[in-house]
């Protein structure tokens, strides 16, 4: 069985997992999830702070969020320095397939975007101005950092297919990654998550989600009662 390729509601493409048979994307609109949830609640909240960032993504997969933040890093003058995690990357074929320069047109930024499908794993590389790049192929568990990221996109499968990575040990693992004053966003609102990350010493903002969904989390590190 091969992963398929989807249409959602804003046009842009979502693939549909064969492993675990759900999307990557909200099918409401994957372009404009990520918007939201990763580019307007977490990179644009802490760029008012600061312009030099230290991003990591939990979830790899079609390469969207990264693409953005490319996008916003390039708008706003920042300098993000970029590491992301995927297990089950998908193909380079599937990657020329996704739709995503098309929708935001900004063909400019095609070939950095495959760019990031195509590096070797593990290596930090310059894909433009104000953007280094550097994936892991490993498992969430096994990638352990600390104090080391401003901003943390996690965008895992939901809690009802990968509930390991929404249990405390991962949990933790994510707040010992970042500095003090850092951002953890997710589409996630359910209440087992939220639970869990204010056990952890994470303090938890309810905020309004993307289309399709009605809230979302962003949790902060040091904030409002600090370690």
């Amino acid at each position: 069985m091969q992963d398929e390729l989807l249409l959602t509601s804003d046009g842009s493409h979502t693939i549909l997992s064969s492993r675990y048979g759900v999307s990557y994307h909200s099918r409401f609109g994957a372009v404009q999830e990520s918007l939201h949830i990763f580019i307007e609640s977490a990179l644009r909240y802490k760029a008012m702070q600061q312009n030099q960032l230290s991003v990591l993504e939990m979830g790899f997969g079609t390469g969207l969020n990264a693409l953005l933040t490319m996008l916003e890093a390039r708008r706003r003058g920042l300098q993000i320095d970029y590491t992301t995690v995927e297990a089950y990357p998908i193909s380079a074929e599937q990657a020329r397939q996704l739709n995503f320069i098309d929708v935001l047109q900004v063909p400019e930024l095609k070939e950095p975007f495959l760019k990031l499908h195509d590096v070797p794993w593990g290596v930090k590389t310059p894909v433009m101005d104000g953007f280094t790049f550097t994936k892991w192929n490993c498992l969430f568990e096994e990638f352990q950092r600390e104090g080391q990221f401003d901003v943390i996109y996690f965008d895992a499968f939901a809690p009802n297919t990968q509930p390991e990575l929404w249990e405390m040990p991962l949990l933790e693992s994510m707040y010992k990654a970042l500095r003090p004053g850092g951002v953890l966003t997710t589409y996630s609102a359910k209440g087992s998550v939220k639970r869990n990350l204010k056990a952890i010493g994470f303090t938890l903002e309810s905020l309004e989600g993307p289309p399709g969904k009605r809230e979302m989390t962003r949790a902060h590190k040091g904030v409002k009662g600090d370690e």
